[in-house]
């Protein structure tokens, strides 16, 4: 009987393992647009797709990325200025990519830019401080995707969203969490509304990794700073100093176990645009495969627990 249930989960493996190791073909005449390339994660899919012979076009936020990848990367690839938090940026891009494509369509767009220089106690934080990841995170993500949305259809293409292990387990406050989980609902539902054009949709879910943005561990306490000392002397008495300091250490234990290995996650975003048969998520990083996902599959009652023992406390309170 065992040997019998081994083998069909043998067998099921293999399958699995067959079927995901199917590449399309004729992939140097695709053209693929990603967000973010300036660096971090989408600055090493654009190399790693040009090194492949696919036609990138890599939108970058400053001139200094750009003419940094251009520097790193062939005469194939070719950049673009955008800022998704600015409509006429976007619909600017979006014509320049018309122009490019041409005919041929959109095969690939891959919604990397991110912003994560908002992690603090909500009560913390003002609206402005919620909508700067918001803005990048999710609504700008989301007006690139309606822009370029009919090249896409035109090539019968896919699309990428990043999203985050955040997006299915919150773990700190402020803005990035909220953003990452509209990225999770936008996806599911805009992955039903296109299957009949046959358009694919993945999101990849990574776990901690070392990005400038992970790196930056004196930007993320010096914002965490600016906000506690812009608190009403109410509301900080009402936390105390000992929060903070343990908010403080516990934002930089979070940091400091980022991933080194970053190049799972570009790795994903490549198996998402050029398999026969894409994963629907991807989930790159140990601590999103067996903390983040298994926990947000958990009661209520125990993922609160679990992630209670580790907050931060009040002197006069207990989770």
């Amino acid at each position: 009987m065992w040997l019998l249930l081994l083998m069909v989960f043998v067998l099921i493996f293999l399958y699995r393992w067959y079927r995901q190791s199917l590449i399309l073909e004729n992939l140097t005449d695709k053209y693929v647009f990603i967000t973010g390339c300036d660096t971090g994660f989408g600055n090493l899919l654009a190399q790693q797709l040009d090194k492949h012979g696919m036609k990138v076009l890599a939108a970058c936020l400053t001139d200094h990325g750009a003419q940094n990848l251009k520097e790193e990367t062939s005469s194939r690839l070719q950049t673009i200025l955008l800022d998704v938090t600015d409509s006429k940026s976007v619909s600017s891009a979006a014509e320049s990519v018309s122009n490019i494509v041409g005919n041929a369509g959109l095969w690939g767009l891959v919604n990397n830019a991110g912003y994560s220089f908002c992690i603090a106690p909500n009560e913390w934080q003002k609206k402005e401080d919620f909508l700067k990841a918001l803005n990048v995170n999710l609504i700008g993500m989301i007006d690139v995707t309606l822009h370029l949305l009919p090249l896409v259809r035109k090539a019968k293409g896919r699309i990428v969203n990043v999203s985050s292990a955040m997006g299915r387990l919150a773990t700190v406050g402020g803005g990035y969490c909220p953003s990452k989980y509209g990225v999770e609902a936008f996806s599911d539902t805009l992955r039903r509304e296109l299957r009949d054009f046959g358009i694919k949709i993945s999101l990849i879910e990574p776990g901690c990794f070392q990005t400038n943005m992970t790196l930056s561990v004196d930007a993320h306490v010096n914002n965490l700073q600016r906000l506690w000392e812009n608190l009403p002397t109410g509301i900080r008495d009402s936390y105390g100093k000992q929060y903070y300091e343990q908010y403080e250490k516990g934002l930089k234990d979070l940091l400091g176990t980022a991933s080194p290995r970053t190049y799972e996650v570009p790795n994903c975003m490549e198996h998402a645009l050029t398999a026969v048969y894409p994963w629907t998520r991807y989930t790159p990083g140990l601590d999103s495969k067996l903390i983040y996902i298994p926990v947000s599959y958990l009661p209520t009652m125990f993922s609160d627990y679990w992630l209670c023992r580790s907050s931060p406390k009040p002197d006069h309170v207990k989770c």
